[in-house]
């Protein structure tokens, strides 16, 4: 998406979101006075968006050599990067529901996994102070990390349908019942979501979950059909890639907790506006029908 079209899609968001949002905090006693800013909230967004789509791997590189040298037309009231860093603390509530608004539907076809946010080596974990009793200490497939872990639902079209944060040392069935909240039909995840009583949870709620067998476990009938979109479940490992290596969502130089929350959250709407996205071609997968 160009950089028109996104501070457009932004800002028109923002012109609704800002008077709701005002009304709710003044009904609720939630108001307090901020000092006015020269940048307007759908400018902040769309800066801190777009530094996902840039291909730049450090903010601060992105806005002191990119955006104070070539988008000084575009965004005229720059502020100092600084000042810029204070400012995007206050945009956290509307990145979030921005990022609700681009979630995608539900098709019958899910696939779920989670992955590792690391904050720091391994090798500094006893002298981090930044996430100090917020991360925790996780195992997975490829060891040990500290940090957090980012559950993700998606469709066969790659859009994210929903997803969830939690530390390191979470369980991935834990955040099941939040994640398949807005689902139905089948869900396709890996073998840490294997135990008998979520699928007969699941299946009074319309959910099928399908999953592969452990060694110790006996082998069972599976549908062809089922079998060939549980292959498909890599689909979710690509996003997972994309997040983290286009748009950027894990780096060890936050200073901040809210910073973090941030560049997650604006990461994942860079990807949600992505004209092309991984998908499944569902036709070449399903089996020819022989007349």
């Amino acid at each position: 998406m160009s950089l028109v079209k996104l501070f457009v899609d932004v800002d028109d968001f923002c012109r609704i979101f800002e008077s709701r949002w005002t009304s709710f905090q003044l009904a609720n006693g939630l108001r307090q006075r901020k000092r006015a800013t020269q940048l307007f909230l759908s400018e902040i967004m769309t800066i801190t968006i777009h530094f996902h789509q840039s291909g730049y791997r450090f903010f601060k590189a992105y806005y002191q050599n990119y955006v104070h040298e070539h988008l000084v037309g575009e965004f005229p009231h720059l502020v100092s990067y600084s000042r810029f860093v204070i400012l995007m603390a206050r945009a956290l509530v509307p990145w979030t529901f921005y990022l609700l608004s681009k979630r995608g539907n539900c098709t019958g076809i899910s696939f779920v996994d989670s992955t590792p946010l690391k904050v720091c080596h391994n090798k500094r974990i006893e002298r981090h102070k930044v996430f100090s009793g917020i991360a925790a200490r996780g195992k997975t497939s490829m060891g040990w990390f500290y940090g957090f872990k980012l559950h993700l639902v998606v469709n066969e079209h790659g859009e994210a349908l929903s997803f969830q944060l939690t530390p390191g040392n979470i369980d991935d069935r834990k955040p099941v019942p939040v994640l398949f909240a807005r689902l139905f039909g089948k869900v396709f995840g890996d073998k840490g979501y294997i135990p008998k009583d979520l699928f007969a949870k699941l299946l009074q709620e319309n959910i099928q979950l399908i999953t592969g067998l452990r060694k110790n476990m006996k082998n069972q009938l599976m549908d062809l059909q089922d079998k060939r979109f549980r292959r498909k479940r890599s689909i979710i490992e690509t996003i997972n890639d994309r997040l983290k290596n286009i748009s950027q969502i894990e780096h060890s130089r936050h200073r901040r907790f809210i910073n973090f929350l941030i560049n997650l959250i604006s990461g994942l709407i860079a990807y949600a506006l992505q004209p092309s996205k991984p998908a499944l071609n569902l036709v070449a997968t399903l089996p020819a029908i022989i007349c």
